[in-house]
């Protein structure tokens, strides 16, 4: 049975909301005061985008996602790649601000060490815009809105589908996320915040793996020499690192899916064919087509038109399990 969060059908309503996110901003290509150049007699807005990394086809369409709605737009979109590395991306921030471009959209790889990069942007009047994963910062006004997917939402639509698959009782083991990044807190306390009223649930074991799948393969092994007579169940903060369990899993003998339920979050089509595959029980699926969503934002900061703008813009969740992976897999679009 096909779960949904919100509506019935929120995948198709979200892409359709995507078209139209994306054709409204058609009109909002010479808004913006700094770091615009000329083409066709047009000044187009700079916008500075700095990324996480490249390290999934999840981040991949993510960042496909913005570069094809900025082009939409009308923008010229100015990109940086963080490389998974926290000070490289502060330092893609300082250098869009010293070159004066009209905004600047972050997604940023932990939710601390912000302060300051966000201050002097401030005080150059360049509006930020927080895309995908969160941040905390000491003045929320630091920066203008976030965009992207309620995690901690998510890590509560997993357990919730876990204590109706297992009628509130089983051995957890949990792969986290790479330490400090938004998803992987929220996934982790919104997990447990179901399942504290279901005791028969227990976590086992937690440990990072980085949203690799490789290391959520090597963390698996070392798990299941350990505990593996014990686990009854997986739980990945992302597919990636599903997958790698799931490698793990048959290597150590047993069937993923039936002896061991893999449940994970992201939806992305590998995660969709290993449901076909009978190997992954279910995925909670992190939209990562967030591109026109946050042009549209752009275009009303930059047009200075923010009244009633809220501080957080949630992308709809949607679960998926196996019962419906055949039938909706060749629409998968990451």
């Amino acid at each position: 049975m096909k779960l949904t969060n919100y509506c019935s059908g929120g995948l198709g309503m979200l892409v359709v909301s995507v078209a139209l996110f994306g054709c409204a901003n058609s009109e909002q290509q010479e808004v913006g005061s700094g770091g615009a150049h000329k083409a066709d007699g047009i000044k187009k807005a700079t916008i500075g985008f700095v990324q996480t990394g490249d390290l999934s086809d999840w981040r991949k369409a993510h960042t496909e996602s913005v570069k094809q709605a900025a082009e939409a737009a009308g923008y010229n979109l100015k990109f940086a790649d963080g490389q998974a590395k926290l000070e490289n991306q502060v330092k893609a921030v300082s250098s869009f601000i010293s070159q004066g471009v009209d905004a600047i959209i972050i997604a940023p790889l932990e939710v601390s060490g912000w302060d300051n990069v966000l201050e002097k942007a401030k005080k150059r009047n360049i509006p930020v815009l927080i895309l995908d994963r969160q941040v905390e910062v000491k003045d929320d006004s630091l920066y203008v809105t976030y965009i992207g997917a309620d995690t901690y939402n998510e890590g509560k639509l997993a357990a919730e589908w876990l204590v109706k698959k297992v009628n509130g009782k089983a051995k957890v083991v949990e792969l986290q996320g790479s330490q400090g990044a938004s998803p992987t807190i929220n996934r982790h306390k919104s997990f447990r915040e179901v399942i504290k009223n279901h005791p028969g649930i227990e976590i086992i074991a937690s440990q990072a793996a980085d949203y690799e799948l490789t290391k959520g393969k090597e963390v698996m092994e070392a798990i299941l020499k350990a505990k593996g007579d014990q686990i009854e169940v997986v739980y990945a903060h992302n597919d990636y690192m599903a997958i790698g369990a799931i490698q793990a899993i048959e290597a150590a003998g047993k069937k993923p899916g039936e002896d061991i339920i893999v449940l994970s979050i992201d939806g992305m089509k590998s995660a969709f064919e290993a449901m076909v595959a009978g190997k992954l029980n279910c995925t909670v699926e992190c939209n990562p087509l967030q591109g026109p969503l946050a042009m549209e934002a752009i275009g009303k900061i930059l047009a200075g038109n923010t009244e009633g703008m809220p501080k957080k813009q949630m992308v709809r969740d949607e679960v998926f399990d196996q019962s419906v992976a055949a039938d909706v897999i060749e629409s998968r679009k990451y």
